[in-house]
């Protein structure tokens, strides 16, 4: 039987996360950490076992938001050199990206700037949410500069952090509120040379179509007023599929 994602992050992975930590906070009780996690551990569905990380990261950090932030910058490693290793490579930073989603409101501009180099390495989709949520305006002022990133990866969370039905997420109306940021954010994106980004962007159209039609075709309309790329033509493809789907 296949491994169940949920069941990597056991006792093991808790002793990897606290290993690289101690490598940075020497003071950081790793056995306290794994032994946390290690009691609690049964039963528990894939995000309650991030939600434990999270508490046992609670337990044995500092007190300190911005300096526990600094410690996780330490321990990221290497860019994702493909578009296709985020959870191979970076599946173990997915707690510490927990973390900011449930503590990076206290310090906006600590976490935005987290966020750009996290999703670099794993994704930084979840952990934005909560700050677009609470800073709509001040978020979606940095995401537009994103879409024109060197990243392929940042170039993705620029869209994808936005969805409105975000798997594994809480629904996010910012789409619908602010309509005019978001509208430009994906024109900014439509074209983008990399599968990876484009099927972010189609699946934001798909989110928004289920969710306000109207608003879903005055994108397109106003992307299909001058010829368009073949990038474009497979976005607003993949974003129409479950309107096909009905039909």
């Amino acid at each position: 039987m296949a491994k169940k994602f949920k069941d990597y992050y056991d006792p093991e992975a808790a002793h990897l996360l606290g290993s690289k930590i101690k490598a940075s906070y020497f003071l950081f009780d790793v056995d306290k950490f794994v032994t946390y996690i290690t009691e609690k551990l049964d039963d528990k569905g894939f995000l309650e076992r991030q939600d434990l990380f999270v508490e046992a990261l609670e337990l044995t950090l500092k007190p300190d938001y911005k300096e526990n932030i600094q410690i996780f910058h330490e321990i990221l490693g290497p860019e994702l050199e493909t578009t296709d290793g985020m959870f191979r490579e970076g599946w173990w930073l997915w707690p510490v990206g927990r973390y900011v989603e449930k503590h990076g409101t206290k310090d906006f501009s600590t976490s935005m700037d987290f966020i750009y180099e996290l999703t670099k390495r794993f994704t930084g989709e979840f952990a934005i949410r909560p700050l677009i949520k609470k800073y709509p305006k001040k978020s979606l002022f940095i995401i537009k500069k994103w879409t024109k990133d060197s990243s392929v990866h940042v170039r993705r969370l620029s869209s994808e952090g936005l969805r409105i039905r975000l798997p594994w997420s809480k629904k996010l109306l910012v789409a619908l509120e602010e309509f005019d940021a978001y509208k430009e954010i994906l024109s900014q994106l439509k074209s983008d040379p990399e599968r990876f980004v484009q099927k972010s962007v189609g699946n934001n159209l798909n989110d928004l179509m289920k969710e306000d039609p109207d608003k879903a075709y005055q994108i397109i309309k106003e992307w299909q007023k001058d010829k368009i790329s073949k990038e474009t033509e497979w976005i607003i493809k993949h974003g129409m599929r479950s309107v096909k789907k009905i039909k």
